[in-house]
């Protein structure tokens, strides 16, 4: 599918962060997007370039994380011919190649020390000087970075540079993660379905049935629109029946019965079994004294619940039914117990 650029969601929350990106768009100064994985981060830097006065100039991305600390300093300010084995030629960094336009900086917070104070160098006078170079170069470039860390903390940590931080963050725009946005779940998740099916081929969109509604509002979505997007898509390249309402999710598509067993370096002594082991083994019905019966009723149901879901796949559906009970109600079960996928 082509890369997703469009806004979607009516929240309050949602809408509220990207009016202040639009109005920060139109000041020549640097901006922090702050935010969860999957939230829209790159999104909203790439409007903040969009509708500001750069817009028909470069727009340069790097992610940070994705450098080796020993080259993010050659890639971000370039290089000359051998200013370190393999420099074969002389190469412009990020900054020069989008002199007039903006960087986006993502994943911030990995950068080294080393770069930060580079970094603040170019911020503060507008001057890089290449790897390996004597002498300065000056650039136009306006700074869009982002992080999912909260830098203050990292700057009482001395694992960021406070003087760093007061230059990039003039305004910062903190994405609310999706489970705050009321109302949008399912609205991003009809966009996203429709797609889907368009691109399996399906002649209309036969919408949710309740139990799939019901599923992705109970879910806490760690991984946010970016989560929310897999699994919508997911389901629909699975469902079976393309004129019915989709009414099954998988949130974990690494569940199965058949699961590889982590291998631990050294096994317990037998007669102090860890917590991960005695979890994993099956129990039987206490048949002793029992001193604590909601702790032995609690403990029975859970190792019910985890034996019928292994042996149903999986399938919540299939599990409910195999137990006598509603989907609503093993759902509640299964986050009772923290078994739920």
């Amino acid at each position: 599918m082509e890369r997703e650029t469009q806004f979607i969601g009516q929240s309050a929350a949602f809408q509220d962060a990207v009016d202040r990106a639009s109005q920060a768009a139109l000041l020549d100064r640097p901006v922090l997007v702050i935010g969860e994985r999957g939230t829209g981060k790159e999104l909203i830097a790439e409007r903040l370039h969009r509708l500001s006065a750069r817009w028909d100039k470069p727009y340069v991305i790097l992610n940070c994380a994705a450098m080796p600390e020993t080259l993010i300093e050659a890639e971000l300010f370039g290089h000359e011919a051998g200013a370190f084995t393999g420099a074969t030629r002389s190469r412009a960094g990020r900054f020069e190649e989008a002199d007039g336009g903006t960087l986006f900086l993502d994943e911030l917070a990995t950068m080294s020390m080393a770069a930060q104070e580079r970094l603040l160098r170019a911020v503060e006078y507008g001057e890089i000087t290449r790897v390996g170079a004597s002498r300065p170069v000056r650039v136009d470039v306006r700074i869009v970075a982002a992080t999912n860390e909260h830098l203050p903390a990292l700057v009482e940590d001395n694992r960021f540079r406070a003087d760093l931080l007061d230059r990039l963050s003039f305004e910062v725009i903190t994405l609310p993660p999706l489970r705050a946005r009321e109302g949008d779940i399912e609205v991003l998740a009809t966009y996203f379905g429709q797609r889907m099916a368009a691109v399996l081929g399906w002649e209309e969109w036969p919408g949710f049935g309740p139990r799939a509604l019901a599923a992705m509002e109970g879910h806490d979505w760690p991984g946010n629109v970016r989560e929310l997007r897999n699994v919508i898509e997911r389901a629909i390249y699975r469902w079976a029946d393309a004129t019915r309402p989709v009414d099954a999710l998988s949130f974990d598509p690494f569940a199965s019965p058949w699961q590889p067993t982590v291998q631990r370096k050294a096994a317990a002594p037998a007669s102090a079994p860890s917590a991960a082991a005695s979890e994993a083994a099956p129990a039987a019905p206490p048949s002793g004294p029992v001193s604590d019966l909601r702790a032995a009723v609690d403990g029975y149901e859970r190792q019910i619940l985890a034996d019928t879901m292994a042996r149903c796949r999986y399938n919540q559906k299939v599990a409910a039914e195999a137990l006598g009970l509603s989907y609503d109600q093993i759902r509640h079960a299964l986050k009772k117990h923290g078994l739920n996928q």
